[in-house]
């Protein structure tokens, strides 16, 4: 920041990017000599107590308090989300904030920026959080028959991670099977799981607020000839991606990787999604790899890689990696087995 600029952060996920501090109401405020964090009473004693990096300041009026900070720092211009603020809390901000608010997107951009290099913390705090998810994945191999349903499934995945240390589940699991797996982002049903079905599983756990993200596609009983083609189609679009993911790449070629494999098999038009896309704090951050996106890849990005392919009526195959990018190649984070699996 620069003298007389401030920054006010108030969406969740940034305020607690920015101060480790995990609330439902509060904000952020960012001049060049001081960082603040302001929350109400609910929250106000844990945070004095938790908070070390920034001057916890409670939050009793909100308009008045943050002007008062703003007027003590002499602040000219109070920069703000414009990416995740709606247009009447912005007129709201300019008819109460005592100094020009900007609507310039260079700090949101900034904060999206930062935001998608993981450090260190980050880092450790997704590959544990894949660690339960990848141990999930093998604790429901072996209670996936045709006595459950897709829902007792998701709600089994659910628990085995919470147990095991996820602070809860990093996305509404997914948990479709048959027919129903031809829905890329299907609820879980009542459905039993029969034989001959595919399942597509696609879950998360959350570590230290960060998530974990894996899809992986089993078959009970047995595969049709046309089943196991499909598999083995996402199989190798899956495998060429990461084989070409690194620092450097634009993310529009990665999707292109995948996307070429499938269309070339005659399944172009059975895989509407993009190819992956990065996640930390939330489960879809920027930059996504799709037919758009012209962003370079980063070291230090956390990416999936989910080629699929949904044949309406029929079923579904989708394979799910995440992988940390390199300089000159892309660090597998998922374990899990993506081998076709027939229990």
């Amino acid at each position: 920041m620069q003298q007389g600029e401030a920054l006010l952060i108030n969406d969740n996920n940034n305020r607690f990017y920015f101060s480790g501090f995990n609330s439902s109401a509060g904000v952020v405020l960012i001049t060049k000599d001081e960082q603040y964090l302001l929350v109400d009473f609910r929250y106000f004693e844990r945070a004095k107590n938790n908070v070390s990096a920034l001057n916890v300041r409670l939050l009793e009026k909100y308009y008045a308090n943050i002007n008062e900070l703003l007027l003590f720092h002499n602040i000219k211009t109070l920069f703000i989300e414009t990416d995740k603020l709606t247009f009447l809390q912005v007129q709201r901000l300019k008819e109460n904030i005592a100094c020009e608010v900007s609507t310039d997107s260079c700090k949101s951009e900034k904060i999206t920026e930062l935001r998608s290099i993981k450090d260190k913390f980050e880092i450790d705090s997704i590959k544990k959080a894949q660690e339960i998810t990848d141990a999930a994945y093998s604790h429901i191999l072996n209670r996936i028959n045709e006595n459950v349903t897709e829902r007792e499934i998701a709600l089994d995945l659910e628990f085995f991670m919470r147990k095991n240390g996820s602070e809860g589940v990093a996305f509404d699991t997914i948990v479709v099977s048959g027919k129903n797996s031809s829905s890329p982002h299907g609820a879980p049903t009542e459905k039993p799981i029969q034989k001959g079905d595919f399942i597509t599983m696609d879950f998360g756990a959350r570590v230290n607020g960060y998530c974990s993200d894996m899809t992986r596609t089993v078959a009970l009983g047995n595969v049709t000839a046309h089943q196991r083609e499909v598999y083995e189609i996402v199989l190798k679009a899956q495998t060429e991606t990461m084989n070409y993911i690194k620092a450097g790449v634009t993310c529009k070629s990665v999707d292109k990787i995948a996307r070429d494999i499938i269309c070339d098999a005659g399944y172009g038009e059975c895989f509407g999604h993009g190819l992956g896309h990065s996640l930390g704090l939330e489960i879809h951050e920027n930059p996504a790899c799709n037919t758009r996106d012209d962003t370079l890849l980063q070291s230090g990005m956390i990416m999936t890689v989910e080629p699929g392919i949904y044949i309406e009526g029929k079923f579904g195959v989708r394979i799910e990696n995440m992988v940390l990018i390199d300089e000159n190649k892309c660090l597998n984070l998922t374990k899990s087995l993506n081998l076709l699996t027939i229990l």
